[in-house]
Formats: structure tokens, sequence, C-alpha cells
């Protein structure tokens, strides 16, 4: 895809030094050959890095532009297991047959790296923390285990208030349909019923909706709908085996701490592996699922649990930028960043694939469409101002492939599947490393036909400094910095490199 971008001449004064290159494929690719850097070049561990953006706060840099270039065409989630680790079929794995076939039903045949890694060591027990990279399969890596042991384990019988056997929370409604669909199409072929309430609807929805069905095996549900029930007596989580938390970044935000907390004080949750084993006196095993998060994660698990018995796993290319994405940044004058939207639209044509443009606040969404409007280029806003219900209605609207341009903030970059998409635009640079890998996660998924592309306009001051510790990382090759799991406690830490292996 050809950019349109201003031509500028180099700037005068002192001389870039020259990085010598060598023939052959690119890691980065910059505007000035000088600083583009050979895929087969590796920097020495206390060599500093001549860096494309280290001048990119000067008014003159606008025009300047570099991209990392894709190091693999597939996605590091599906690469196959070595033959010397095993088959790694979903059998191997210790699902039974009624999984395996419910499964194969989807045509889905073979796990990814993270389903491989997590899902025997949640199976044996214990609460866990898994932390893997963005669109990598996170969502069946719990789903398929909390399924086996609610197969595995004798139903109690009705009760009222509804006692669902195991819980989903999410943080928003759009992710909890989401999750709900994909285990309602699993648990059909299992025999277990899923049921989820969420917010936006009212009490006298959500109570119609437990009444319906009071012995569901799974419950998926915000943070703000099932606390409400809970006040109100309309649920319990007394017989709860198992809860999890979906990323885990939002949910622990200011924004739901305190009702997850809540949530976490009245479920029974497990200390150890052998009270989550035990299937009569019933304790909940606690997971947490996430690709980033947030600090005060270690405090809040110590009040409902003993944090000596949970188990932190880690993917090997957790907080790294995706190889298989093609990632470009421009320096750019914010009153150009509409011309050249407009134009990388123009460009793409009759593409098959869907294009994200994302912006750090609700005016901006809005003011971008009218821009979009005005040029006849149909789309969808989608933003947290809009009432819930108007949300899913989008969503799934342009999941269903009837609008190919979604104009959104960052509500849409969280767990979202959106394997349509080939084409993300940070019109507005995103305000953290957090919210860019999230960001570019969009694109490249499991499931997805395209690697995709993402492209970055670099406007403010403060965006450099964010793109300088990015363009660091792709050339030296290393996660980005400050990315660490904020639980600081000794935690029993596996490496789901490690975990392959048993």
């Amino acid at each position: 895809m050809q950019l349109r971008l201003a031509r500028e001449p180099p700037r005068r004064g002192r001389e870039v030094p020259v990085v010598p290159t060598r023939a052959g494929k690119l890691l980065l690719r910059s505007r000035r050959p000088q600083l583009s850097q050979p895929r087969c070049l590796t920097l020495g561990r206390w060599e500093r890095p001549l860096l494309v953006s280290a001048g990119w706060k000067h008014r003159r840099s606008r025009g300047d532009y570099f991209q990392l270039e894709r190091s693999q065409e597939q996605a590091p989630a599906l690469q196959p297991p070595p033959a010397a680790r095993g088959d790694g079929s979903f059998q191997a794995l210790g699902l039974g047959p009624a999984l395996v076939s419910a499964l194969q039903s989807l045509s889905i045949t073979q796990p990814t790296a993270v389903q491989r890694r997590a899902i025997p060591a949640l199976l044996r027990g214990g609460n866990a923390l898994c932390a893997a990279e963005t669109g990598s399969g996170k969502t069946l890596a719990y789903l398929l285990p909390l399924f086996q042991k609610l197969l595995s384990r004798p139903s109690l019988g009705p009760a009222w208030p509804p006692s669902p056997r195991s819980l989903v929370l999410l943080p928003s409604r759009e992710l909890a349909e989401q999750v709900r669909t994909v285990a309602s199409s699993l648990g059909r072929s299992v025999g277990l019923r899923v049921r989820e309430i969420g917010g936006g609807r009212g009490m006298a929805s959500v109570k119609n909706q437990l009444r319906s069905d009071p012995d569901a095996d799974l419950l998926v549900s915000t943070p703000g709908a099932l606390c409400k029930a809970l006040r109100k007596r309309m649920v319990r989580l007394e017989r709860l085996c198992c809860l999890v938390l979906d990323e885990a970044d939002t949910l622990l935000d200011p924004t739901f701490l305190d009702l997850v907390e809540e949530v976490l004080m009245q479920a029974p949750i497990a200390h150890s592996p052998k009270e989550v084993a035990d299937q009569w006196d019933i304790k909940t095993q606690l997971v947490i699922i996430g690709a980033t998060f947030p600090e005060g994660l270690g405090q809040l698990l110590s009040k409902v649990t003993n944090l000596g018995h949970f188990t932190t796993l880690t993917s090997q290319n957790l907080h790294c930028l995706l190889p298989h994405v093609q990632q470009k940044f421009i320096r750019i004058k914010g009153s150009d960043k509409a011309s050249e939207l407009l134009q990388l639209i123009k460009d793409r044509g009759s593409s098959n694939g869907a294009l994200l443009i994302f912006c750090n606040n609700a005016s901006t969404v809005n003011w971008l469409g009218y821009i979009l409007d005005d040029h006849k280029i149909k789309h969808q806003r989608l933003q947290g101002q809009m009432p819930a219900a108007m949300r899913a209605g989008i969503f799934n609207t342009f999941q269903k492939g009837q609008r190919d341009v979604l104009i959104c903030t960052d509500l849409a970059s969280r767990g979202l599947d959106t394997s349509r998409v080939e084409l993300v635009v940070n019109y507005d640079f995103p305000s953290t490393l957090q919210d860019y890998l999230h960001r570019v996660g969009r694109v490249g998924r499991v499931g997805s036909k395209v690697p995709g592309t993402v492209v970055s306009f670099v406007t403010h001051r403060w965006d450099v400094d964010l793109v300088r510790k990015i363009e660091t990382a792709a050339r030296r090759r290393t996660s980005l910095p400050g990315m660490e799991s904020a639980i600081k406690e000794p935690l029993p830490k596996t490496d789901l490199t490690q975990a392959d292996k048993q």
C-alpha cells in the first residue's frame, strides 16, 4: 500500500551516522536508507541504536516515516509444536472425547500455542494467571478446561436464587456477548447451558434472564450487572467451581476495581489445588486472563487467596511487537491527518478486509465521522457515550461485514474478535504502550486471513516518546519496556515454553 507522503529534502546540519547495511530483507525500513536496519543485523547489549524518531520532536521532521517489516507470515500463536513435544492435539492436552468432537464440529482441529500450554496447567487445578499476546486464542484456552471440569463434576440440582457452577467476568457488554456466543456454540454440543447478563438492560430484564434458566452451568457477565444481581439476592456464588477474570487490565482499573473485589469476596476462592479438587466441598478456582496487567493486582489477590499457590503462566511473545504485522509510523502535522486518512482509504480500493480507525476520545470519533460523511464514505462509529444496546448492534453489524470502516475509541481495542480487519489506523496515537499493543492486536489474529497492517499518525511531542520506545524495542528485538505484570510478590512462575515440555 502506497502512502501519500510529503517528500521533504534531508535535514541540514550534523550528518546522520550511517548504519552498516547488508544485502537481504529489512527489519526496519526508513525513509532515510542509512537508518534502515537489515533483519540479519543484531545489536550488541550495550550498543545504542540510531533511531529514525530521534529528531521527531522538531517540526522539520514532519513527513518522515519508518515501518517495521514482517519477519514472518504466520502468527506466533499458530506455530506448530516441535515434534519432540508430542502431537499437540486437543486430546493429548487432557480434553475428553465429547469436547474434542465438539471442537471438530466447529472446524477447530489444532490448538494454538497458548492453548497447548495453558489447558494442561488449568486442568491440574489451582489458581492461575495466564498472560499471552492479543489474538492468540486465550478465550478457548480457559473455556475448554472450564467445560472439562464441569463435565467431570456432578450437577447439584436446581437452586433459587440461581447459583451458577462457573462464571466469566468481562469489562463490557460487547465482550460478554462475544464470549457467550463462543461458549454457547461449544456448550450445546456437550450438554452445558450458558447464560449471559450484561449492563444497559435494566434489572427486570436481568431477573427474567436468570429465571428463564436458573440452572445455567456457565454465567457470563459484566461486573456492574452481576453486583446488582448479587445485592438484590437474585444470584449466589456458593456453588462456583471456577471464576475467570478476562481482560484483567480493564477489569482492575478504577472503574471496575471495587465491583470486582465485591465479586471476589462473595466467591469461595480456593487457597490451594487440593481445595479445588474436592467435588463436594466446593471451592472456586480463580483464573486471570490478559495481555497486560495493572499495578495493584497482587494486592487485590492477596485479600482473597494464598499467593504462594498462585501459578503465573507467560508466553514467549508477551509484550513483544507482533512479528507478522507490518507497522508504519508517520510523523505528521495534526491538520494534515484527515487528508492523509482519506488518501489511505482511497488507496485501499475495493479491499475485502475491514478498516479500524482509532481515536482517543468520543468527540474526535464524531468529528471524523462527519468528515467521512462529507466524502460519501460509508462507515460506523463506536464510542463509550453510546447506549450499550446501540454499541452491541453497531459492532455486530461491523463483524457481519455490512460495513467495512469503523471509527472507534479504545472501547474496541480489548478482546473483541476482529478477524475481518486488515488495516488499523491510529488516527490519534495511543497514550500508553499497553493501548498500542491492544490496538495492534486487532489485526493478525487467530482466524484472520491476512496478517494485517497498522499505520500510526505521530503528531505530538509525547507521542514521539512512545514511538522511540517502540522503535528501540523493535531494533533490539526485545519486549516493550515497563510492561511486566504488576504482581510483585514471589509467585511460582511457569514459562509457557517450559509448560510445553511437560
